[in-house]
């Protein structure tokens, strides 16, 4: 039998669900649907599945509760921007989650095919392919909160441990027995995946009221 021939490039796409096939190397804005992004991330486990519960803690869930924080620590923050936030991990429903100390051995080329992926994200759902510096910072803090709650209250992590490598919340109310907590509960996957759906439609109808013209009042 012939030999596959070695000159030939590897795919570098994944055929979704949707039925779109999703070029990792120049990934497309028109090969982005919402429906696979929640499968996708529904099914991706934090912290490699080392998480207590009968169901791991998923991508899909962890963006809820990020974008959650990042509300409560902006009231103000517009429907555009809660949308960039519940998408910061995005990417993930393609890349999965690798764990910060394998992303450090990776080193660039993780973070190029994840910037690639990110932008193309973004200019689907009508939003900058890089977002403001404001709003990274902001998802950023409201994922290292979120990362501490996850690691004390689901990943087996002592308080000054979780501390130290996350920091102690602060600006977050969310205490219970004189404790920092947020009351973590892994989903099953159905679940996390509707929700995850919910959260961005409602968003999304926030977004969509907020940009249509507002009528004239009749005269009187």
């Amino acid at each position: 039998m012939p030999s596959a021939r070695s000159d030939t490039p590897p795919r570098a796409w994944q055929r979704m669900l949707s039925g779109r096939r999703l070029n990792l190397l120049d990934p497309s804005p028109l090969d982005v649907e919402i429906s696979d992004i929640a499968h996708g991330l529904a099914r991706v486990a934090r912290w490699n599945g080392q998480t207590n519960g009968d169901h791991a803690f998923s991508v899909a869930e962890h963006s809820l509760v990020v974008e959650d924080i990042a509300l409560k620590l902006n009231p103000d923050l517009s429907p555009q921007w809660r949308q960039a936030v519940l998408l910061h991990d995005a990417p993930e429903y393609v890349i999965g989650d690798m764990i910060s100390p394998f992303k450090a051995v990776i080193g660039e080329a993780y973070k190029a095919v994840e910037a690639r992926l990110q932008a193309a994200i973004h200019v689907r759902f009508g939003l900058p392919a890089e977002i403001p510096q404001m709003v990274k910072k902001l998802a950023k803090r409201a994922d290292i909160i979120c990362a501490y709650f996850e690691a004390v209250e689901l990943a087996g992590f002592e308080e000054a441990e979780a501390a130290k490598i996350f920091g102690r919340p602060r600006g977050f109310p969310a205490v219970r027995g004189g404790k920092l907590h947020y009351g973590l509960e892994p989903l099953p996957v159905a679940l996390a995946q509707e929700k995850f759906l919910q959260r961005f439609h409602e968003i999304e109808n926030l977004r969509e009221a907020g940009n249509k013209p507002k009528s004239k009042r009749a005269n009187a």
